[in-house]
């Protein structure tokens, strides 16, 4: 078994809790369901936000999943990049898994697409 890193990103609407958490749940659901991830197998968790996103730490919403309580995660503030797309959300999620790098499911939602349309899979979009 070797260990992966899995990627993912939505943007928000809004700079709300409501918001923040709801996009970043469905986010981890399906970078959790495509790629057969246990909360045990999981190294770390690093989440990081574009600057104008600060209502409510995005971390949270990994502690509504069942099993999740022990993995360590950590937010950080992503670099303000010059016409980087706004109002989004990264997660780098580490694990243990046997599927290969070429199988390992990426993530992208909502405006996210737009990062890396070479890995967007069909149903990754939220239109």
């Amino acid at each position: 078994m070797g260990t992966r890193g899995i990627r993912g990103a939505t943007t928000i609407t809004n700079n709300t809790e409501k918001d923040i958490l709801e996009c970043t749940k469905q986010l981890l659901e399906e970078m959790i369901t495509h790629n057969r991830v246990e909360p045990t197998d999981v190294s770390h968790v690093f989440i990081s936000v574009t600057e104008e996103i600060d209502a409510v730490f995005p971390a949270k919403a990994l502690r509504e999943f069942a099993g999740w309580t022990y993995v360590p995660v950590m937010c950080m503030r992503e670099i303000p990049v010059q016409g980087s797309l706004p109002k989004c959300i990264r997660i780098m999620m580490v694990t243990q898994t046997q599927l290969e790098q070429q199988e390992i499911h990426h993530v992208f939602q909502n405006e996210a697409v737009k990062l890396r349309p070479d890995l967007v899979k069909k149903e990754d979009t939220n239109d």
